[in-house]
């Protein structure tokens, strides 16, 4: 296997909340196996990460430097990093027409309930946020700690896809 981190790209439509936590996750916990990456299929004019989201990665100690919302159409540029495994974590991103992505990365789709929808107060949004970083942090635990053969690419697809049912 290769001593290359694993890049992975973790897709949503505004790339302001599921996909930031998850990107923000892989990082903390992906010792220096894996980078992560997010994006949206269309973030709002200006969007950034929600707030709400922030404070709950600042609040299990995982770090926020760096993270912004933006489009996935950077990914697809010819400078852009190589990504081996581009995984959706809204259901909208999942029907969407992605863009092409040199190299075939492996693909898959990880659905989370939207942790900023509704007319809850902030309190229940912060609840909602939680338990949304606990789901993710679950799936992507059992991701960091596959062993290298279940990480190969010709594997990495069938792997990540069964990473959904877990």
């Amino acid at each position: 296997m290769s001593t290359q981190p694993i890049n992975v790209l973790f897709l949503c439509t505004h790339n302001s909340a599921r996909s930031i936590l998850a990107e923000a996750t892989l990082n903390h916990i992906g010792g220096g196996r894996f980078k992560g990456f997010s994006a949206g299929s269309s973030p709002r004019d200006n969007q950034q990460p929600n707030p709400i989201g922030l404070q709950t990665l600042r609040n299990a100690g995982i770090s926020t430097e760096g993270l912004s919302s933006k489009s996935w159409d950077q990914f697809a540029l010819p400078d852009a990093p190589h990504m081996d495994l581009i995984i959706t974590v809204c259901d909208n991103a999942a029907g969407e027409v992605c863009p092409y992505w040199p190299g075939k990365p492996a693909t898959a789709h990880w659905g989370y309930a939207d942790p900023s929808a509704g007319d809850g107060s902030d309190a229940e949004k912060a609840e909602a946020f939680k338990a949304t970083l606990h789901a993710i942090r679950r799936r992507l635990d059992l991701l960091v700690n596959l062993p290298a053969d279940k990480l190969e690419a010709m594997t990495i697809q069938q792997t990540a896809k069964d990473l959904a049912k877990a």
